[in-house]
């Protein structure tokens, strides 16, 4: 009896050992890369057979001392459904695979936004049964050294059940080419909000870099529970910190009641996000409280609370009475103040917030933070006391570089696709002129890791958003990025989509998500699929003085230049002389040139154009409708000049 159970489990141990096994990428679903060599690796024992069969070909490897093994099969036309078989000691069939286009979708939260919370959402996912498009989840994770395969992901169909969590510039891209190509389209959605450029780029790259190459030298080679205990520790430290006593829940119960005593409670501005103050990039429970004075005729009047937006789940209190709660995000706050609540004098609002993940805080338009009465409102805007009583402690992408690279690309690589879309450069906007290396770092670094060419790379230039309130006068970092991706342009085979236009000032996440898709494929049906059409915006070339003029050529300008509503003037123009000051210049289109002035510069040297946070206002695009981006005729020093990235110790 002993004997015969040893030798089941010795038999079991060996049938574990030798499956060949295949990475998530190869399942059933998947779209291949057409007109190209189609690489196929796994794992099996070592020196084992394993012989594929795809469509008519028949290819045969002998894995190495490692059990790691990979053919390249011939390339294929498309079409499909066709079946992939992988046979060792064991038989694995992929079913249902596709042949066609596969593009990579990548980035930051605004190419993670979802489909559900799109512009037009339900009317756009009831139009989602395309059996032809495909989107490959890569889940979230982060490792210290590069991984072999990824955490989880499965291909899914494109249609009304699954399409809710695609990536919705990646899905309106995908619409956009099969409507014109008619052949299978795969797109593989590796992206993270929040996540700086840095996370997403190898080791190699940096220790190959003289940009670089000093500051990965001092980065050890990352053990992840090492990581998580100097990340909590420096955490909790920060907070310590910046609110003078330990974050402690101790009390909290207290925290919402009118006689409670904040004054020991430090400030924050209010709306904004805690990521852009002193409590930082944290996720947790952070309480809020702002004390106002009402007079005797307010406080029996009726009254509704204004809280703008929380990011993410509030429960409010007006005097230790609650009033509302919400768990969405991007919802606007409203809640009716039962009758008396309020007080003559002095009144007590309290928010208990939950942070889940991303930005957290009280954020939004500062018109939509107030107590509003029949006929007057109250302001709610300014510094309020905050206490952060628990912290989820988890590891940021962004603790270290490379940590999404090893985890979230380098299982992809080498697989066959055509080209990358790339939605990133909010979380990078302190560090916007060093930007300029790091983007194209990264661009080049995946290209040599993946060994097809420079293959097309097509990025999302930053939208408008009012973060800082920058702008000529005081600087602006958003512009700077946009400066810097708009410099990327110099890489061969890369492409960027302006989107000022489709923006929206008080919101990091526009959710025109369908224009971004259209403008990205009209980059690609231009310059990969040869569709002769116009693709880019007017972009800058040259300037020329001439008196108390500047004139300015353009390339791109398509069938020429135009504002939306037909007028020679453009928006968004200043001209500066030798002092450098800036100031508001009329700009006319002329000979599908710009002519930029003002009467208060006689002798201009340079211009911006749309130089701020916030261009909302800009009006400058070719008659085919693309927009300008912003930029400038000079090269004074900017406001991020000194700011490099630097690894926490």
């Amino acid at each position: 009896m002993k004997k015969n159970i040893i030798f089941l489990f010795i038999m079991c141990s060996i049938l574990v050992n030798a499956n060949v096994r295949m990475p998530l990428l190869f399942s059933d679903g998947m779209v291949l890369q057409r007109n190209k060599e189609i690489p196929v690796w796994g794992w099996a024992d070592a020196n084992e057979k394993v012989e594929v069969h795809f469509n008519k070909q028949t290819k045969t490897i002998q894995a190495d001392k490692d059990g790691k093994w990979m053919i390249k099969l011939s390339a294929e036309k498309a079409g499909g459904p066709f079946e992939l078989s992988i046979t060792g000691k064991n038989k694995i069939v992929i079913k249902n695979v596709l042949v066609g286009e596969v593009w990579i979708c990548s980035g930051q939260s605004n190419m993670e936004f979802q489909m559900y919370k799109t512009m037009n959402a339900e009317k756009e996912m009831a139009d989602a049964d395309y059996p032809m498009i495909r989107h490959f989840g890569v889940a979230q994770d982060l490792s210290g050294t590069p991984k072999e395969d990824l955490k989880a992901g499965k291909w899914l169909v494109a249609n009304k059940e699954n399409i809710r969590d695609f990536t919705a510039a990646g899905f309106f891209f995908a619409k956009k080419l099969y409507a014109e190509l008619k052949i299978p389209i795969g797109i593989i959605n590796t992206s993270w909000g929040g996540t700086n450029v840095e996370t997403w780029t190898s080791r190699e790259a940096f220790e190959k870099s003289d940009d670089f190459k000093s500051m990965i030298a001092d980065v050890p080679q990352v053990d992840m529970d090492a990581v998580f205990e100097v990340y909590k520790k420096s955490v909790l430290d920060n907070i310590k910190k910046v609110q003078g006593f330990d974050v402690s829940m101790e009390n909290e119960s207290k925290f919402k009641e009118f006689s409670f005593d904040d004054k020991n409670w430090p400030e924050i501005k209010v709306p904004s996000l805690w990521e852009n103050q002193q409590i930082g990039n944290i996720d947790g429970v952070v309480w809020m409280r702002k004390t106002i004075t009402l007079t005797a005729e307010q406080a029996k009047s009726e009254a509704v609370l204004h809280l703008s937006k929380v990011d993410d789940e509030d429960v409010t209190y007006v005097n230790g009475v609650q009033v509302g709660t919400n768990k969405i995000w991007e919802a606007l706050r409203i809640y009716k103040i039962p009758a008396g609540t309020l007080k003559e004098g002095k009144n007590v609002i309290s928010v208990r917030i939950a942070d889940y993940s991303g930005g957290g805080g009280i954020y939004g338009d500062p018109v939509d933070l107030k107590i509003q009465f029949k006929d007057t409102n109250i302001p709610l805007e300014g510094l309020w006391k905050f206490n952060v009583v628990q912290v989820k402690i988890a590891v940021s992408p962004n603790s270290y570089p490379s940590l999404l690279y090893n985890a979230m690309v380098n299982p992809l690589v080498p697989y066959a696709f055509q080209g990358v879309l790339w939605y990133q450069g909010e979380a990078n906007v302190w560090r916007a002129k060093q930007y300029k290396k790091s983007f194209p770092l990264m661009i080049n670094d995946w290209r040599t890791k993946f060994k097809q060419g420079d293959f097309p790379f097509y990025f999302v230039q930053l939208s408008t958003f009012n973060e800082f309130n920058g702008n000529s006068k005081v600087g602006s970092r958003w512009a700077e990025l946009r400066e810097a991706q708009s410099e990327t342009l110099k890489l061969k085979n890369t492409g960027m989509v302006v989107t000022t236009d489709i923006g929206n000032a008080k919101d990091i996440h526009p959710t025109n998500k369908q224009d971004v898709g259209l403008r990205l494929a009209a980059i690609a049906l231009h310059n990969v699929y040869g569709k002769k059409q116009v693709y880019s915006g007017p972009t800058f070339k040259s300037q020329e003085i001439k008196g108390n003029q500047i004139i300015l050529i353009f390339d791109n300008i398509g069938s020429g230049l135009a504002t939306p509503d037909h007028s020679e003037n453009v928006k968004g123009f200043e001209i500066a002389g030798a002092d450098k000051v800036f100031h508001s210049a009329k700009a006319i289109i002329k000979d599908n040139k710009i002519i930029v002035s003002s009467d208060e510069v006689k002798n201009p040297v340079a211009v911006h154009y749309g130089w701020a946070d916030d261009d909302t206002e800009i009006n400058l695009f070719n008659k085919e409708k693309f927009p300008a981006s912003s930029f400038r005729t000079d090269n004074w020093e900017m406001i991020t000049a000194n700011e490099i990235y630097k690894v926490s110790k």
